[in-house]
């Protein structure tokens, strides 16, 4: 089987079994269970007690492998709470056409709100969390490019994508409203120092325990540059007052939360047009995202 036919379908415990008794025989006696949600970049199994394997689920995902085995390990004493450690980089073999990885096991449950009774202090958390991220050393760390589907670079990127998604969704949702939003997002150049950021910021990825932030992981669409595309959270996750302990705590500039709506837009518009494949319940759920986003551009853009 080639890259080119493999299919992601294909990716469960038979083969990640098959692949650790080839590639780790001393671990082969270890049970291999799927984790739920086992995401959509990469297909992610536990392995025994202490350990994950996550494989690639298609080829634009591979090169974010060895990303993270060269950067996380440097990442990790620079930040407060915990992220993934590779432990070790499988080969490919038993039809599967990548590379991929084992992790330390990283306890704890995805964010959910019936998991938090302190929104606020959660959002202190991440706020904290992301400070530290953005202070990390960026000496030659990665910058925008293929690796990241150009997080972290200008909006820019997907104008084209987004203003079919506009043409799509006509008398749908407030289009003038949404372009309104994309056009600030473009005139509010990125002009800093660039500096680590996460690249998917979501619920998916952070883990709580005792109703606390305890660690954030997927690492793979991280990079260095506008760290504006981290915030999409306060719109995607956080309301109310905890969406402004966000703000409050990230203490960005006008032009940061231009570009950051601008991300949250562009993600949103394409999964309720239809052009990302997503669910009915992912595309309603994305649908309040939008208003969301509009409301906040009429208070503060």
């Amino acid at each position: 089987m080639t890259a080119s036919t493999f299919a992601a379908s294909s990716i469960d415990a038979p083969l990640v079994r098959r692949l650790i008794a080839a590639q780790f025989p001393d671990w082969s006696d270890l049970d291999v269970l799927p984790i739920e949600p086992g995401g959509w970049d990469n297909r992610t199994f536990r392995l025994g007690d202490d350990m994950t394997a996550r494989l690639p689920s298609a080829e634009r995902y591979v090169e974010q492998v060895e990303k993270e085995h060269l950067w996380l390990p440097q990442l990790a004493p620079q930040l407060p709470l915990p992220i993934p450690m590779p432990l070790a980089k499988g080969m490919p073999g038993e039809g599967f056409p990548w590379p991929w990885s084992v992790y330390r096991w990283q306890p704890g449950e995805t964010l959910a709100v019936k998991r938090v009774d302190d929104l606020a202090l959660l959002a202190r958390d991440l706020t904290s969390f992301l400070h530290a991220l953005m202070r990390a050393d960026a000496t030659e760390g990665p910058l925008p490019g293929d690796h990241n589907f150009h997080r972290g670079g200008p909006p820019a990127f997907y104008d084209e994508e987004t203003r079919r998604a506009l043409r799509l969704l006509e008398a749908q949702i407030d289009t003038e409203a949404a372009q309104a939003v994309w056009e600030a997002a473009l005139a509010a150049p990125f002009r800093g120092t660039p500096v680590w950021f996460h690249g998917d910021i979501a619920w998916g990825n952070l883990l709580v325990e005792d109703g606390r932030l305890s660690a954030v992981i997927d690492f793979g669409t991280s990079g260095i540059g506008d760290p504006a595309c981290d915030l999409a959270i306060a719109w995607t996750f956080f309301s109310g007052d905890a969406r402004e302990v966000f703000r409050d705590g990230m203490a960005f500039d006008r032009g940061t939360w231009a570009r950051a709506r601008g991300w949250t837009l562009w993600k949103a518009l394409i999964v309720v047009a239809g052009m990302t494949g997503a669910p009915a319940s992912e595309r309603t759920r994305q649908r309040s995202v939008i208003d969301a986003v509009l409301e906040d551009h009429r208070r503060f853009g």
